[in-house]
């Protein structure tokens, strides 16, 4: 695994990319980005959830989540950077759905809830830059009720061996411009929340050849 941004590059990284993140991240990903999103919040998130999304960024995910909760759902968007958020509260609020959200800036491997707080927790391109993903991954398994559900979109090393060698490759060279590379890199969550005791519900790959994405949901037992 290739070693990650420090926090404090991260913040600045997102903090430049914030006004353009989301052009940037649907062009590099010929939009399977938001495929993933929509998976996950549509086998996820049902009417009433109360629902973290981590990582939240400029509120993609948060969008489609605060519109299947419904009225009597919530959804409380989680970030490391302002400048992500201060998007997300744009779009929320063109969206009108300001009844139904809430913000809070912080860092997802130490998150600030307590156990067994929500129905259901997402993290959606955010466990890639993390220093620790396996960390910021238990942390959502501990803040999720039992039974609840945890949906997870991150990048993954492509399965077949050349094209794995490509991409690094390019990565290689992606990595000297964080504005480009935005400290993504391929990581690995879920064995450690199976060893944890969550059960695996769905498991699909999507995205580009040279940077597929690994979309899957498990239930806290």
């Amino acid at each position: 695994m290739r070693q990650a941004l420090d926090k404090e590059t991260l913040k600045t990284v997102y903090q430049r990319l914030a006004r353009r993140y989301d052009r940037q991240h649907a062009w590099l990903t010929a939009r399977s980005d938001q495929r993933g999103r929509r998976m996950l919040v549509e086998y996820a998130v049902k009417a009433g959830d109360q629902v973290l999304d981590c990582g939240a960024g400029t509120g993609s995910t948060a969008l489609l989540a605060a519109g299947r909760a419904g009225e009597h759902g919530h959804v409380t968007l989680f970030d490391l950077s302002d400048e992500m958020l201060d998007v997300a509260r744009s779009k929320v609020q063109r969206a009108g759905l300001q009844e139904r959200v809430s913000f809070q800036c912080g860092d997802m491997e130490h998150l600030p809830f307590d156990d067994n707080q929500f129905d259901v927790v997402l993290s959606t391109y955010s466990l890639c830059p993390l220093g620790n993903p396996q960390r910021g991954a238990l942390e959502m398994l501990r803040v999720v009720r039992p039974g609840g559900y945890i949906g997870v979109a991150h990048s993954t090393e492509s399965r077949n061996r050349i094209v794995r060698w490509l991409a690094d490759c390019v990565e290689v060279a992606a990595w000297h411009f964080p504005g480009l590379s935005m400290g993504c890199r391929s990581v690995t969550v879920l064995p450690a929340l199976e060893l944890a005791g969550a059960k695996l519900l769905m498991q699909r790959y999507i995205g580009v050849p040279l940077w597929p994405f690994l979309v899957f949901v498990v239930e806290k037992a």
